[in-house]
């Protein structure tokens, strides 16, 4: 069996990630101070990395797959296959200045700024995609045309347009404004932060959670192409795990009828027969968010309600399937 380098990211994304984990795998070790993880599973080999780090190191072939946040994947242009969502991490990349400014939205600040020949800096994580949604703006085309706004980093340059500057930032990007940049472009949850520092968020530029992402050769390889489709089909299971609750309860033969058409299930329950005549065990899946309404029901007609949250629930046709295709 091919061995299979997996990065998972450091970060505000590690403590989601490591928890993911442990419910795919049935050991996940970290040595104290190191960026070694070891799973049960002697041939997938992880390390952490910085998530901004991890789409290309990917795309490059150095790792086959990785755990990272979509905004990176757009940010790095990186050519790799996002073959699952992790539904966690999520997040909103926004555009915010100070809400002392009366501008509806960057357009207008764009134009405001591009009437008075003023220049207009931009503080952000996001270089490139920062550039992309400046150059679609109406205002922008309309004064700036084609032209690459100038990203400013301490080590390089790049872009012609002087007047529309993006400033690397590195962390903090909240108390940039409005002293050192006109506006920023940054992530937030809530936008709690943003508030606290007199910001408004004024666009959208995405959303974002963590994906699994895949080398796209590496999906190609036979031998490795397996291993992945194993940490698919194990992490899958847990995202799937999370959404579910696993019942059971006894039920009176004569009630059977009644709360089989009451109950939502993953697919048809299992049945069994108990020990004392005219009793029946149910067994089923059902979606979190239907638990509270069914709980009604349930007490006027079953008994000895048992309740699991599931480690995973694995969908092995369908992964089957994916396989073939």
């Amino acid at each position: 069996m091919s061995q299979v380098k997996f990065a998972i990211p450091k970060g505000s994304l590690e403590e989601a990630t490591f928890k993911i984990l442990e419910r795919s795998w049935t050991k996940v070790h970290r040595e104290s101070r190191t960026y070694r993880v070891y799973l049960d599973d002697p041939n997938i080999i992880v390390k952490m990395l910085r998530p901004q780090e991890i789409p290309t190191l990917v795309s490059e072939g150095l790792y086959d797959v990785g755990i990272t946040g979509k905004d990176w994947v757009a940010e790095t242009n990186a050519d790799v296959e996002p073959i699952l969502d992790l539904e966690y991490g999520k997040i909103r990349l926004v555009v915010a200045f100070p809400d002392k400014y009366s501008y509806k939205n960057l357009d207008a600040m764009i134009a405001d700024y591009a009437k008075k020949k003023k220049i207009l800096r931009i503080s952000s994580e996001y270089l490139t995609t920062a550039s992309k949604f400046l150059k679609q703006c109406k205002s922008y085309k309309k004064y700036y045309g084609t032209k690459d706004p100038l990203i400013v980093t301490p080590w390089v340059r790049l872009g012609t347009n002087k007047s529309v500057q993006i400033h690397l930032s590195f962390g903090a990007t909240e108390a940039k404004p409005p002293e050192d940049v006109d506006a920023i472009m940054d992530v937030t949850e809530t936008g709690t932060t943003l508030k606290q520092n007199k910001l408004k968020i004024v666009d959208e530029v995405l959303t974002s959670t963590a994906h699994l992402i895949v080398n796209k050769k590496s999906l190609r390889d036979p031998q490795k192409r397996e291993k992945i489709f194993d940490i698919v089909t194990l992490m899958r299971g847990a995202v799937h795990g999370r959404k579910y609750l696993h019942i059971y309860l006894n039920v009176e033969e004569k009630n059977l009828k009644k709360l089989l058409e009451q109950i939502p299930s993953l697919k048809k329950p299992t049945i069994s027969p108990l020990s004392e005549k005219g009793w029946y065990g149910i067994n089923t899946v059902i979606k979190k968010e239907d638990f509270h309404k069914i709980i009604p029901k349930l007490r006027k007609i079953a008994q000895g309600l048992v309740v699991h949250e599931p480690r995973q629930i694995l969908e092995l046709e369908e992964i089957k399937r994916d396989e073939e295709n």
